[in-house]
């Protein structure tokens, strides 16, 4: 029997990072903000960048458990070139989401800034000190973040769009794995 269903795991891996990038992005925006209380803005530096860690590893760990359990078919009500539109944004934000932890890496360590989850580890920095370097991460890492926010916009829009109008089942794929049929 084929199911249409998304795993527990699968779904556990997406909720609970769809719930951090939803705090961190607010977090990154705020943190850089002028004038307000250096507690909260350091508070907010040290969740943003060990915060940006942990997402990193969980979206190759997501990739490594997608690879080896791959996603259920789509609908066949669902028309091809929304298909086509749904793999290509899965596509974008999962590169998006290597892409923004990395160029914050960047940004933060050729900034000789800390990275307190990383250092507590003893891991080296792996890039040089480079005002250069670093000026033009932040602007990856911003603009890639933006680019993040955008597809999430997009995601929920069509996550809704599948729930209240379509009515297709498309949205109860992913659905928060409470309660119900558990799969592995």
């Amino acid at each position: 029997m084929q199911t249409t269903q998304y795993s527990t795991t699968s779904r556990l891996f997406h909720w609970g990072m769809a719930l951090l990038i939803l705090l961190t992005i607010p977090a990154g925006l705020l943190m850089v903000q002028t004038g307000i209380d250096r507690g909260l803005q350091n508070a907010l530096f040290l969740y943003h960048k060990n915060v940006g860690v942990l997402l990193l590893v969980l979206v190759v760990a997501r990739l490594v458990w997608r690879w080896r359990n791959p996603a259920p078919t789509l609908p066949a009500v669902l028309p091809p070139l929304q298909a086509k539109v749904a793999l290509l944004t899965h596509g974008l934000l999962y590169a998006l989401l290597i892409a923004v932890p990395l160029a914050g890496y960047v940004r933060v360590r050729a900034g000789g800034f800390p990275i307190e989850s990383l250092d507590g580890l003893g891991l080296p920095g792996l890039v040089p000190r480079s005002d250069a370097l670093a000026g033009l991460a932040k602007s990856i890492h911003y603009y890639s973040a933006l680019g993040i926010a955008a597809l999430i916009a997009l995601h929920i829009a069509a996550a809704l769009y599948h729930r209240f109008a379509k009515r297709d089942g498309v949205f109860e794929r992913m659905w928060p794995p409470i309660g119900g049929r558990r799969n592995r």
